[in-house]
């Protein structure tokens, strides 16, 4: 015999659907939860990055920046807050649509929350004026 479902049964599978739909990774057009990006494949070249900002490639979830001439970095593009990718990367910060974080190119470091944590670096290596993952 089965019982009917409680109210409180109901509204919590509710709740927690709309929460995976509103605040899912999808909400800035990525996805993160995709496949990993392959070691040695190459992002691009080093004239892509402006200096003082940095470029997104949602693919690999990388966000590759460079703060000053000839120092390139990366960390992971999807937001330490929800999950989301980042979706933009201007006045010297790494932008995230769905909740308004925003992080440091230089560091990572959270400069704009609801985010806490700073965004993870990522290995790259440049050689001549090529950049790939590490």
């Amino acid at each position: 015999m089965t019982l009917p479902a409680s109210r409180r049964t109901v509204l919590l599978a509710t709740g927690t659907a709309a929460l995976a739909v509103g605040c899912g990774a999808q909400d800035a057009g990525g996805d993160a939860s995709g496949p990993s990006p392959t070691p040695g494949q190459e992002l691009a070249r080093t004239a892509d990055i402006p200096v003082g900002g940095g470029r997104i490639f949602k693919d690999a979830k990388v966000v590759v920046t460079q703060p000053a001439q000839g120092d390139f970095r990366a960390f992971s593009a999807v937001c330490t807050h929800q999950g989301c990718i980042v979706a933009t990367v201007a006045d010297g910060t790494i932008n995230c649509a769905c909740h308004k974080s925003s992080f440091a190119i230089g560091d990572g470091a959270v400069t704009a929350g609801p985010a806490t944590e700073p965004l993870p670096a990522a290995k790259i290596a440049v050689k001549g004026d090529a950049i790939t993952l590490a």
